[in-house]
């Protein structure tokens, strides 16, 4: 699966964003739940941030996962394999 994502055009990078991305949408959601439904209480905006949440760690993995091919592969970007080799060089 990660190489056909890979294949496609998915990159850890893009990954990564999305993560933080729905770490932000989480507090969006949850928001947006608290206000627009007064009647329901916290408990229905807790259980949509909850929801949307869940996402972040999963495209974490998906980013870690697609590191590691690119690593292997050789098409990890320069900005990142810099990175690797300042690391590595300490």
């Amino acid at each position: 699966m990660i190489k056909k994502m890979h294949d496609i055009g998915v990159r850890s990078e893009h990954a990564y964003i999305a993560a933080f991305a729905s770490i932000g949408l989480t507090v969006v959601a949850w928001a947006t739940s608290l206000n627009a439904e007064p009647g329901t209480g916290v408990a229905r905006a807790d259980r949509w941030g909850i929801f949307v949440g869940e996402w972040a760690p999963t495209f974490f993995g998906l980013g870690l996962a697609l590191s590691h091919y690119e690593q292997q592969d050789g098409t990890l970007t320069a900005t990142v394999h810099d990175l690797h080799e300042r690391r590595e060089a300490i």
